[in-house]
């Protein structure tokens, strides 16, 4: 799986963060960082994370398990 961020799309909401911790996070200026090809066990949470965003700036491709 490869997770893409529309970072101009991107409001810093991080409902991502919360939906999936593992993948997503804050640095200390508050700046989402995240693992763009995590492995399968984040697949759930990953979908989690794109489909709770409020702005849809995640975007998952690739295979999921």
């Amino acid at each position: 799986m490869k997770i893409d961020v529309d970072r101009t799309t991107c409001e810093i909401h991080a409902q991502c963060v919360f939906a999936a911790p593992d993948v997503f996070s804050l640095d200390e200026d508050d700046e989402l960082v995240y693992d763009a090809d995590p492995g399968p066990e984040h697949d759930e949470a990953v979908r989690s994370a794109a489909l709770v965003c409020p702005v849809q700036a995640i975007r998952v491709s690739g295979d999921l398990a």
